[in-house]
């Protein structure tokens, strides 16, 4: 049985609330309020990684009985890790270093990393005006793992971010397997996404 975990969506103040360290997402108010939980299908979206260049949920996974969007050239199905996160977000950067030592263990694997970055769509909101461009920043604290860009956080909404950190696990038929939010001090963040990749990658095996 894979092991379900996945927190509701709460405001909390910024800075540290106990064990749990998270921040508060600048809202707009007219955005209707989306809770994501675990064996929900996944929102697709579409993300710029580069100039001109995107990268979608359905090139990766996708619910069972349909193809993948790019089937001839990438026929394998993966599971997806999300992470949203932002440069302002203090506590985003205590999780990054372990998002990223799981990269590098698992890269070979069928598993996609994503970084969304909703820096610049909060960056019109007072105190956030200054937050350091991601390439760079992220570049200085040797994090490679792939980051791709909700300028306009239409993907945040979907997914209905309000604090972050905030990670999304979903498995190669598009459902979501884990939501974490926030990042909790001394807890084991690399043995309990590695547990839970072992049993999703086992899955693949006897499919």
């Amino acid at each position: 049985m894979i092991r379900r975990i996945w927190f509701l969506p709460v405001f909390f103040l910024l800075g540290i609330i106990g064990a749990q360290e998270e921040v508060v997402v600048p809202v707009d108010e007219t955005a209707s309020e989306t809770l994501l939980q675990v064996g929900d299908i996944a929102p697709s979206w579409a993300l710029m990684y580069a100039p001109a260049k995107f990268e979608f949920l359905k090139n990766w996974t996708i619910e069972k009985g349909q193809r993948l969007r790019r089937f001839k050239t990438q026929p394998e199905r993966h599971i997806v890790v999300m992470s949203f996160f932002a440069t302002w977000c203090k506590p985003c950067m205590k999780e990054l270093p372990h998002l990223e030592k799981l990269y590098q263990k698992y890269g070979e694997e069928t598993i996609k990393f994503f970084l969304v970055d909703i820096t610049e769509a909060t960056r019109n909101s007072p105190g956030f005006e200054d937050a350091p461009e991601s390439g760079p920043f992220l570049a200085e604290k040797g994090i490679t793992i792939q980051v791709l860009n909700d300028n306009r956080g239409v993907v945040k909404e979907k997914y209905g971010v309000t604090t972050l950190p905030r990670l999304f696990m979903i498995d190669q038929y598009q459902t979501i397997r884990l939501v974490k939010q926030g990042f909790h001090k001394g807890e084991d963040f690399e043995g309990e996404l590695s547990k839970i990749f072992e049993e999703l990658l086992a899955e693949t095996d006897e499919g």
